[in-house]
């Protein structure tokens, strides 16, 4: 299939992931202007959003490359408004496997955003990318982010120590997660 294709995922009635654009850079600036504290606890790249141009220049940073190497990144949107970032990372096509990263704007927590968002993506990534492999990372103390991958009865596999360098120059454990196209 190719990517140009794929433009949104219809999770269910409330949510739609939709690739990342431009026009989103104001609703990521926002979100992470309005709730520093609360993002910036587990996310190192807050402490370096500081205006609306380093969100856009996020968002470029991906429009950028060419879009047969390009990640697939997506606005999760509830209910017509942004409710934060998924999509994959690292991924290696030869090996078929990926990654999925996420974060989700406070306001939208415990209504299944993620989750839903989470298992959209991996049949997506192993039905339509034919990829054999996905995998989770989080912060050991990132409990709701933790609980995602748990839930989906992804695999844990351990620990990588000194994983992820937070704010404040305080390198925080990563538990890793996966899950396999043929597991049950």
């Amino acid at each position: 299939m190719n990517k140009s294709d794929i433009k949104m995922i219809h999770v269910d009635e409330h949510l739609l992931l939709k690739e990342i654009e431009m026009s989103d850079a104001a609703a990521v600036f926002k979100t992470i202007d309005t709730q520093r504290e609360y993002l910036g606890k587990w996310l190192p790249f807050v402490a370096f959003t500081q205006k609306l141009e380093d969100s856009e220049k996020f968002v470029q940073s991906i429009l950028d490359i060419p879009s047969e190497y390009r990640e697939y990144v997506f606005a999760m949107v509830y209910d017509g408004l942004f409710a934060g970032i998924i999509g994959f990372k690292d991924t290696d096509h030869q090996n078929k496997k990926t990654e999925i990263g996420y974060w989700l704007s406070e306001k939208y927590q415990k209504k299944g955003v993620v989750t839903k968002s989470v298992k959209s993506l991996m049949t997506f990534a192993f039905e339509e990318l034919g990829m054999n492999r996905i995998q989770i990372k989080c912060a050991t103390g990132n409990i709701p982010s933790k609980n995602i991958p748990k839930r989906l009865k992804f695999k844990f596999e351990g620990i990588e120590r000194d994983g992820e360098l937070l704010t404040g120059n305080i390198y925080t454990d990563i538990e890793i997660y996966s899950r396999l196209k043929n597991d049950a």
